[in-house]
């Protein structure tokens, strides 16, 4: 059974029935927000309570609107909505900002047509620097020259010479449950270090529904036993592959290093960058990330309703 999608302020929650309606939407979006695919929303819906329905306000078959939850240390948890898609009309943002307390990810190409009328309203727009996602050249990853790269380069040959025996294999169904023993370890080992399972309850559902959220990605093994892997997919109407999980066993040394660079290596040369998520303020993070010299940000922008 379909299920219909209603209209705005009618909200359902996000059901995998849900994807033939959202995927070729969410296809079409031009920024590359890494949340805005269907197996960004759904796997991490529980997180979220995402909700959602359809926006007519602009035409019939516009946008959609997600309704969630920011999870919260408190009691009291801020609710915010997000529009993939296109903004609004103004009666309906203004509906909106009596139920939720902001607007996340607003990208550029939704904010640009609307800012100034955003701003007449007492909109305040602000950049939210902790969800910007980190761009790069997929070409820079995959060769690592220049001085820039010397230390990955040099992890990365470590790496190949002290595991001579590894073996990259593009991920499919039937090598899921050695996918699923790295995770579990991995989990293991997150619960040891830092006393949490991290996303381990969202990256082992991409990997249960690996065929229907139409995942891509690699599994690594070295001496015959699972390593690493990791899953993504194109994004950006194709110009970009976003890398949803990577995950690998820490007893090899150079492994993440290594598996960014050869994941990289074997993604269609189409591909002329890859979107490797936010840091979400956490600052060890960001630092990593920044290691890499990013190209490029996709900017997010968060929305609140100023009090006259």
């Amino acid at each position: 059974m379909n299920l219909v999608v209603p209209c705005y302020p009618d909200f359902i929650p996000l059901d995998i029935q849900l994807k033939d309606f959202l995927h070729p939407r969410l296809s079409l979006t031009f920024d590359g927000v890494s949340e805005f695919t269907f197996a960004g929303l759904y796997l991490f819906r529980n997180r979220y309570n995402y909700r959602i329905c359809r926006d007519v306000s602009n035409n019939e078959d516009g946008g959609f609107i997600i309704s969630g939850e920011q999870p919260s240390k408190n009691e009291v948890k801020k609710t915010f909505f997000m529009t993939p898609c296109t903004a609004p009309k103004n009666e309906t943002l203004e509906s909106l900002f009596t139920s939720h307390d902001y607007w996340k990810n607003i990208s550029q190409s939704v904010l640009s047509p609307v800012k100034d009328d955003l701003e007449k309203n007492n909109i305040l727009i602000e950049e939210d620097r902790d969800n910007f996602d980190y761009l790069y050249f997929r070409k820079d990853l995959a060769e690592l020259s220049g001085k820039k790269y010397h230390k990955k380069k040099n992890h990365v040959n470590n790496f190949l010479n002290s595991y001579t025996d590894y073996e990259q294999r593009a991920m499919n169904a039937a090598l899921v449950p050695a996918a699923i023993e790295i995770l579990d370890r991995w989990k293991s080992d997150s619960l040891r270090r830092n006393g949490n399972e991290g996303d381990y309850k969202s990256a082992k559902e991409a990997l249960d529904l690996y065929d229907t959220l139409a995942l891509k990605g690699s599994i690594f093994f070295i001496s015959g036993k699972p390593a690493a892997y990791c899953l993504g997919e194109s994004i950006a109407r194709g110009k970009m592959f976003v890398i949803h999980f990577e995950k690998a066993l820490d007893e090899y040394r150079g492994i993440y290093q290594f598996i960014n660079q050869a994941f990289a290596s074997s993604l269609p040369g189409f591909f002329t960058l890859i979107n490797r998520e936010q840091d979400l303020g956490n600052e060890g993070l960001r630092q990593a990330k920044m290691t890499y010299r990013p190209c490029d940000f996709v900017k997010k922008y968060t929305g609140k309703k100023l009090i006259n």
